[in-house]
Formats: C-alpha cells, sequence, structure tokens
C-alpha cells in the first residue's frame, strides 16, 4: 500500500470488522511495514488510530504485526473480531460516536474550514471530523498528471485485479483534471472501449467513480459491483487483454508504430508491450512495475553479473517505479555487488542520473572503480553459486516460489521474474 500515490481507504469505511477507521488503519500500517506512508502517520501519532487502538484493545505494534501475518482483508477481520472481544452492540456504538464527531479543537476546525475552501468551495455539507479527512484525502489525490510521468501500465490489476482499469482511471482523473496530456480517455480510446465493453460501464460513470474514489481498493469495490464479473471472467479478461497482438488489419500500423518509439517490431509482439516502452521512454524512466529487471545473469556492464540488474533497478528507483523490487541495503545480492565495486545505493543510483546508457556506465565505472579481470571472475563465481543456506532461507523460498528445482539466488529471481509479470 504505497501512500505516496494514494489516500488510505476512507475512516467511514468498513472493510475491516465493520469497525470507523479500522480499513484506514490498515492501510497506514501497511504503508508503514512497507515504508510508503508518506505524508501520513499511523498508530500512536494519529488521533483517529489511537481511538481505534483503545477501543480495540490492541497496541500498534500488535496491529502493524497481523497485518503481515494477514494480507487478506477478512482474515484480518477476524483476526480483530477474535482478538478484540468486541460484540456487534460495542461496534455500533463506537461507529455511531465517530461518525457524528465534530471538531472539537481549534486546529481541527481551522483544517476543516481551510480544507473547503481549498477543495470544496461553497460545500456546506461538510461538517464532521472523518468528512473533513475524507476531503483532504480527496482532494491532495484525485488529480492524475499525465503530463508529469505516464499513466499505470495496462497490466497493473491494483484496481479490481482487472488488467487496463488502473490505467484508465489515471486517465480519467487526468483528463477531469485537464491534465491528460498526449493520453486518450474513454470512446476515443481503443483500448479503454474494450475495457468498459467488458465491464458494462459507461465511460462517464466511470470517470465519475474514479474521480470519486482515488483509492484503488474503494474503486475496485466499485468496478466489481457495478460490472458483477466473476473471477474467471476477469482472469480471462487479462490473459486476453495484456497479450492483445496487431493482426492483419493493424500489422502494418503496428510495426510503424514500433518504428517511432525506436523498437523492433521483432522484440515487441503485443499491443501492451509497445505501450510500455512507449511510456517509459517518453518520460525517459525505468519502470519495473511494467516489466522485469534484467536478468541477474546478464553482464553487459564490466562483464560483472547483477551489475546490469542493478542498474535497472537503480534508474527505477531514481523514477520512483521500483515496483515489488528491492534496492541498494534492501537486496542482498545488490549488497554483495556495491561492496565489490566500493560504492554505496545512494551513490550509485545519484550517477544513474548523469549516465543515461549503459556504454556511459561503463566508461564511469572503468575509470572510477577499475576492478581486476581475475577478481571480476572470483566474483562472479561466487554469486553465481550463491544459495540458500539455512532451513530458514528455505522456508522463505518455497513460501514465494513454491516447489522448484533451483538452488541459487540468481535462478530463483528468474523464475520470480517471471512469475511476477505472468498473465
Amino acid at each position: 500500500m504505497n501512500l505516496t500515490r494514494q489516500p488510505p481507504r476512507r475512516p467511514t469505511n468498513l472493510g475491516i470488522a465493520g469497525i470507523v477507521g479500522a480499513a484506514r488503519m490498515t492501510d497506514k500500517a501497511r504503508a508503514a511495514n512497507e515504508e510508503t506512508l508518506g505524508d501520513y502517520i499511523y498508530g500512536e501519532t494519529s488521533g483517529l488510530d489511537q481511538r481505534v487502538l483503545a477501543f480495540l484493545g490492541i497496541s500498534a505494534d500488535e496491529f502493524a504485526e497481523a497485518v503481515k501475518e494477514h494480507d487478506d482483508d477478512a482474515a484480518l477481520s477476524n483476526w480483530v473480531l477474535e482478538t478484540s472481544g468486541k460484540t456487534a452492540a460495542e461496534i455500533a456504538a463506537f461507529n455511531e460516536e465517530r461518525l457524528t464527531h465534530m471538531p472539537d479543537t481549534d486546529g481541527h476546525k481551522q483544517r476543516l474550514q481551510q480544507r473547503i475552501a481549498r477543495f470544496a468551495p461553497g460545500r456546506t455539507d461538510i461538517k464532521t471530523l472523518l468528512q473533513s479527512m475524507e476531503l483532504d484525502d480527496w482532494g491532495s489525490f484525485w488529480q492524475a498528471d499525465l503530463e508529469a510521468r505516464p499513466p499505470r501500465s495496462a497490466r497493473a490489476k491494483d484496481v479490481g485485479s482487472i488488467c487496463g482499469v488502473a490505467r484508465m482511471a489515471d486517465k480519467a482523473r487526468a483528463e477531469r483534471a485537464g491534465k491528460i496530456g498526449d493520453y486518450l480517455f474513454g470512446e476515443v480510446s481503443g483500448q479503454d472501449v474494450r475495457i468498459l465493453t467488458f465491464l458494462g460501464i459507461t465511460a462517464d460513470n466511470f470517470q465519475e467513480a474514479a474521480v470519486n474514489n482515488p483509492n484503488n481498493l474503494e474503486l475496485g469495490e466499485w468496478v466489481l459491483e457495478n460490472s458483477g464479473k466473476s473471477a474467471a471472467e476477469i482472469d480471462a479478461f487479462n490473459h486476453t487483454l495484456v497479450n492483445y497482438a496487431p493482426n492483419d488489419e493493424t500489422r502494418e500500423r503496428f510495426e510503424s508504430r514500433c518504428r517511432e518509439v525506436g523498437v523492433s517490431p521483432a522484440e515487441i509482439t503485443t499491443w501492451v508491450a509497445l505501450q510500455d516502452v512507449d511510456d517509459e521512454r517518453s518520460f525517459g524512466i525505468v519502470d519495473l512495475e511494467r516489466h522485469a529487471p534484467r536478468s541477474p545473469l546478464n553482464t553487459d556492464i564490466c562483464g560483472i553479473v547483477h551489475v546490469a540488474r542493478m542498474v535497472d533497478k537503480g534508474r527505477a528507483v531514481n523514477s520512483d517505479s521500483l515496483g515489488l523490487y528491492y534496492y541498494g541495503e534492501d537486496s542482498r545480492m545488490d549488497r554483495i555487488a556495491l561492496e565489490f565495486l566500493g560504492l554505496t545505493p545512494d551513490a550509485f543510483a545519484a550517477a544513474l542520473k548523469t549516465l543515461p546508457t549503459d556504454a556511459d556506465v561503463n566508461a564511469w565505472l572503468r575509470e572510477n572503480y577499475p576492478k581486476d579481470p581475475a577478481d571480476i571472475a572470483a566474483h562472479n563465481e561466487r554469486l553465481l553459486q550463491a544459495g540458500p543456506r539455512s532451513e530458514r532461507e528455505w522456508a522463505f523460498v518455497k513460501k514465494m516460489l513454491g516447489h522448484t528445482d533451483a538452488t541459487t539466488w540468481f535462478e530463483f529471481a528468474v523464475i520470480d521474474d517471471e512469475k511476477t509479470f505472468a498473465i
């Protein structure tokens, strides 16, 4: 849950145990665990969280640990109810008190007036503390700016687990905000038409929902409720959309577009893949939410394994598009590679900002951090052979990948990359 890109669920959302504030606190706990909390605050530093935790008789640390263990909302809801022992009557009374609570400090009153003036001038129906919070969330996040960065990949299943919907939401919000750039939304976009037809939702209704629901989970709930699509139907649609290839009628246009983007039609075979490359090159970014970094076996950079992969991750860090990958101190292989090069993660990422090509990176490393070929060979062999050495490490691999005959960390990385982007 990245709260630098979306708000947490509304405080009035009852998705966790039917308790006001619990779903919002869950999103913040997930973000705190993932270090993507942004400007939000979690636990004892949040007034609403304090009240929810006190009502439940659960500490912030205990709740954050439970969120790690129960990544499914239903399972977490069961844990909350079992741990707290709260009855339906007690929950109803707590909810009523929170839902009707008015700003009771000068600071809360002032913030409410400022938010109304900024995001909803003239509105007189926003009065409670929770309404004030919801207005701030909405006003801070609903506008997407596709002149500054591309929409999400059509591969992203952030909204309702349906490919293309997150991208369409970005375009819908950007069009309403007047910041859609060169992108197209709704009936003038062939891809949007296919998605909207599948969902049975009009472009206007979807845009209204996307603007009103800047949180992925809440928008996803709206989409699923209004489309009525089953998991099996969604899986089939996802596979079709992501693997949609040019036909005889569109082949010439597809190949022409490939040439415009600067890629070979032999390398790019689907419209979504071309779209992803076009987005990245248009904005000069590496986006690991669209594709995996290069294989750890790649030796394009100074003949050293893993460094090309680390270049991709470092560029993604600079683009704020690392996705599910880890970089620098958070990655064991990165730590080993950086130590061998004699660089820190920050120094390496900073250097990449001024080194736009692999040739530039090679020249910079060879001039400033030269390595003996024998040392490179020994280092490569060490990493190529590295693998789990304890039962705990093997348990981690089995949890992430299931059964596999692979034995090295590099083999695991390749398998994980394939699984991550398989649809």
